[in-house]
């Protein structure tokens, strides 16, 4: 790695919130690029996302976190973990409140945990992005810029900018880096240049085929849905103009009836989902793919911390 120019800044800085409040849309929107998958159903962040972004004289990391809720299960509980750690560990928290939605009991949980989070000697900086700025008008985004300061001086949140944003337009997103990279320490850069995310092969695949499996099924299905990558290995006697590779994946729910409901009549709907979701996963490999997907059953798995951990959560 070449030398680090005088005055360069890098660190990170998490994206917290409630469930469906825009924090993966919003990251993709920072940098650049679709690397964390998005649906409108709650839960859809599982799992701690690094996006990376490059500026002359600045590298900032955008951690990506699950939905702080009242969980129901283990699994609810590990993901709330996750994201407590990640608001310990980083240089900045981005408190995300969504534009289209009144501030919450769940929003002054999550802004009084901030406020104490880190240590008495290191205590994240923080940033609060009003999301989702596109769903509503510019007065209903200025009252929920208004309610968002009455909840960081309720919480006893020191908060060093407040920036209306929406991932799906655009709309404050330069704004909300600047921001970030502005409250970041001097240090090296952690990621190559053209680096932009973390995450492996693998677990890009099978958020893509999860993200296609959310699309459209019933509400209470999503959260009995995970997604693990068997095997990803290139079609052997391919021509080298054309090649093609093999990826097996298997889609875990909790029991038959969802089984019944994810695989469809005849197999529609399972065939659907692999449709949709071999064009992100061609998107990743850069070559065509033959997705094969197989749903199995995990009973009660999201309660069941062997089956968790299997999983990989």
């Amino acid at each position: 790695m070449t030398a680090v120019p005088p005055g360069f800044r890098s660190g990170f800085a998490c994206l917290v919130g409630r469930p469906n409040v825009g924090k993966s849309t919003l990251l993709n929107a920072m940098v650049g690029q679709k690397i964390a998958i998005t649906s409108d159903r709650p839960q859809t962040t599982r799992r701690v996302l690094r996006g990376v972004v490059h500026r002359p004289g600045a590298q900032l990391v955008l951690v990506d976190t699950p939905g702080v809720h009242r969980p129901r299960t283990l699994l609810g509980e590990r993901l709330n973990d996750l994201t407590r750690d990640a608001v310990a560990e980083v240089d900045v928290v981005t408190l995300c409140l969504p534009a289209d939605a009144a501030v919450g009991p769940g929003d002054r949980r999550l802004a009084e945990q901030v406020a104490a989070a880190g240590s008495p000697r290191r205590r994240p900086r923080v940033a609060v992005a009003v999301t989702r700025l596109d769903l509503v008008g510019r007065e209903a985004g200025a009252r929920a810029l208004l309610a968002a300061q009455g909840l960081a001086r309720g919480a006893g949140l020191d908060v060093a900018e407040y920036v209306a944003t929406s991932g799906e337009t655009g709309e404050g997103v330069d704004v909300l880096v600047d921001v970030l990279l502005g409250l970041l320490p001097a240090g090296p850069p952690f990621f190559e240049p053209g680096q932009v995310h973390d995450a492996d092969v693998e677990t890009l695949v099978a958020e893509l085929v999860r993200e296609a499996a959310l699309d459209g099924v019933r509400d209470e299905l999503p959260h009995s849905i995970a997604v693990v990558t068997d095997e990803i290995v290139p079609r052997e006697g391919r021509p080298d103009d054309d090649p093609l590779t093999d990826v097996r994946v298997h889609l875990v729910v909790e029991r038959e009836s969802q089984k019944g409901i994810v695989i469809g009549k005849g197999g529609t709907r399972l065939r659907e989902v692999g449709t949709r979701a071999r064009r992100g996963v061609e998107g990743v490999l850069g070559t065509r793919v033959h997705l094969d997907v197989r749903v199995k059953v995990a009973r009660d798995w999201q309660r069941d911390p062997k089956a968790l951990d299997r999983l990989g959560f």
